[in-house]
């Protein structure tokens, strides 16, 4: 009796060993090759996919990716304007004034009444990003706080993008012109976790310019793992005229726009090191600040992305 159980103990656990084989080879072969738009491009890419909602239930970005022919459109001006440019200003040369408008439904943290030392942590965010610190290209941009107003509106902090709500909490709460950024923190439309203007749009709807970050995306929130404020330099990103990593997938002519970020099929959850969903030359950018990877895991702009943010703010915001 005795010999048998540990004879059918033995029998389960061989077999179990060559289901996790068989997993693991599956994995690993996935992992090394790229795969088509419907297929899982690795297991751990699979399970990184889920990441937004275990985390926060949140989308990562709320700015829509341009169609092809808008983008198109915006490049060729940006070509006309200054062709095949690199960076020309000095880094740390433009100085962007930031007024913070912190939209909560009540006193307290957990209302989305932001401390002074988020705020200030969430500029230094900023500066780190994009002067290089974290290790990618010292940009032009430094950012200093200008001033912080605080609003009590249950309706503002539960806007989204493009709803009455927003229009009327920024109509309210606007100041400055095309070079001021204008950083409004609330519950980003209570399934996100921010949104932004490209430069572009200024001239068509000036009050409604800038960005929304989530509150609990601030460094110190609550909205783990994407509460160290990469979210809000991601949407600075767009504001300053960055598009997503991955718009237009592997498309040949339909990208980013920026020749030094690799193309990548879809926006990168979790950190996935070693990626590669496009047959193009180079590993997903999931360490990018455009991409939608953990916060953890971002950490750099790219001297392609410095120039082209330089390229249409100088076109479009007089930076």
């Amino acid at each position: 009796m005795t010999r048998k159980l540990i004879g059918a103990t033995t029998l389960v656990l061989l077999v179990l060993a060559l289901v996790i084989t068989s997993f693991s080879s599956i994995g690993k072969a996935k992992a090394g090759s790229a795969s088509g738009p419907n297929d899982p491009i690795s297991l751990q890419a699979k399970a990184a996919a889920i990441t937004p909602a275990l985390a926060s239930n949140r989308e990562r970005c709320g700015t829509k990716d341009l169609d092809e022919t808008t983008a198109t459109q915006i490049q060729t001006s940006l070509d006309r304007f200054n062709s095949n440019r690199g960076q020309i200003k000095k880094s740390g040369s433009v100085t962007v004034p930031v007024y913070f408008h912190v939209v909560n439904k009540g006193s307290g943290i957990e209302n989305g009444d932001v401390s002074a030392k988020m705020i200030k942590a969430q500029i230094d965010v900023l500066n780190a990003s994009y002067g290089g610190a974290t290790g990618g290209a010292n940009t032009p941009y430094r950012f200093v706080l200008a001033a912080v107003d605080r609003t009590t509106n249950a309706a503002w902090f539960a806007a989204g993008p493009g709803t009455a709500a927003e229009r009327e909490m920024k109509s309210a709460l606007h100041v400055g012109n095309a070079g001021v950024l204008n950083f409004y923190t609330n519950d980003a439309g209570g399934f996100l976790l921010g949104w932004a203007t490209f430069p572009f749009w200024y001239a068509g709807d000036p009050l409604m310019d800038g960005v929304v970050c989530l509150h609990s995306s601030l460094p110190g929130g609550s909205t783990v793992p994407y509460n160290e404020g990469d979210t809000g330099t991601h949407e600075v990103g767009h504001w300053l005229g960055l598009f997503h990593t991955f718009q237009g997938g592997c498309a040949a002519n339909y990208n980013d726009f920026v020749a030094d970020t690799p193309a990548e099929r879809k926006p990168a959850f979790g950190c996935p090191t070693g990626l590669d969903s496009c047959p193009k030359e180079g590993l997903d950018p999931i360490e990018n600040f455009m991409d939608y990877s953990d916060d953890p895991c971002m950490y750099k702009f790219t001297a392609g992305q410095s120039a082209r943010m330089e390229a249409l703010t100088s076109q479009y915001r007089g930076l």
